[in-house]
């Protein structure tokens, strides 16, 4: 099955999850949680760098709207 999202949808969802992981990561909990001699990821990744990446798919997403805008896409 085929979820069917429009531009301004998809960067709505991506907001929101980059709006909860903000939350997340200013938490006592979660800092306690990251700075755990026993919290390790694969690649040194935290939950900075998730909101870091949404952000840079939501300029991406924003640069794409913005040529194909102006005809050049």
């Amino acid at each position: 099955m085929e979820i069917k999202l429009t531009t301004s949808e998809i960067q709505a969802i991506l907001q929101g999850c980059q709006y909860t992981l903000r939350l997340i990561s200013s938490s006592q909990d979660y800092r306690n949680i990251e700075s755990s001699e026993y919290f390790s990821t694969l690649n040194d990744v935290v939950l900075n760098d998730a909101f870091n990446i949404l952000g840079e798919v939501l300029d991406a997403i924003d640069e794409m709207k913005q040529m194909t805008q102006k005809g050049k896409f």
